[in-house]
């Protein structure tokens, strides 16, 4: 969360002339709910089936595509393993300082951090990724994010992608 996923994919996608496609998007427009309102009907168990299903369902077409996942899908099942043999994998890593104060920004538009103090942000988001980087330090890239603008992001993931 805040690591400029959508952002950058978006940006990216356009760049190289590749269809892009947002995991959470899809999963919702696929099943007519929103990812919160399938967390509150039928539990995260079965959302995070469902995100295993559609992703090894786009991961099996032979399309050009940016995949833009939630900061959860690497964590689960064995997503990563499937992401890194079917595709190139990006890591868009950034200072806990960087992603509370892109998040505190973004509150309102945030229902799992909307409740927690921007002082308890930092504190929160540490957790996350000490909890989450066994399985984000698995992408085949990393790049660092903290003050960099956009473009200079895109372009350094594409010339190791590239190259």
């Amino acid at each position: 969360m805040g690591s400029g996923k959508s952002h950058i994919s978006k940006i990216l996608s356009d760049k190289i002339n590749f269809k892009l496609i947002d995991l959470d998007k899809e999963i919702s427009r696929r099943n007519k709910l929103t990812i919160p309102e399938i967390f509150e009907k039928k539990g995260e168990i079965y959302f995070r089936k469902l995100e295993r299903e559609t992703l090894e369902e786009i991961l099996a077409t032979q399309e050009n595509i940016v995949l833009s996942l939630g900061g959860g899908t690497p964590v689960y099942y064995n997503n990563m393993e499937i992401i890194n043999n079917n595709s190139a994998s990006v890591f868009l890593r950034a200072s806990i300082a960087t992603l509370a104060e892109r998040i505190s920004k973004q509150k309102e538009k945030r229902p799992l951090i909307a409740k927690i103090a921007d002082e308890d942000l930092p504190e929160f988001i540490a957790k996350h990724l000490f909890e989450r980087n066994v399985y984000y330090s698995k992408a085949q890239l990393s790049i660092n994010t903290d003050q960099k603008d956009p473009e200079d992001i895109i372009q350094e993931i594409i010339e190791k992608l590239y190259l």
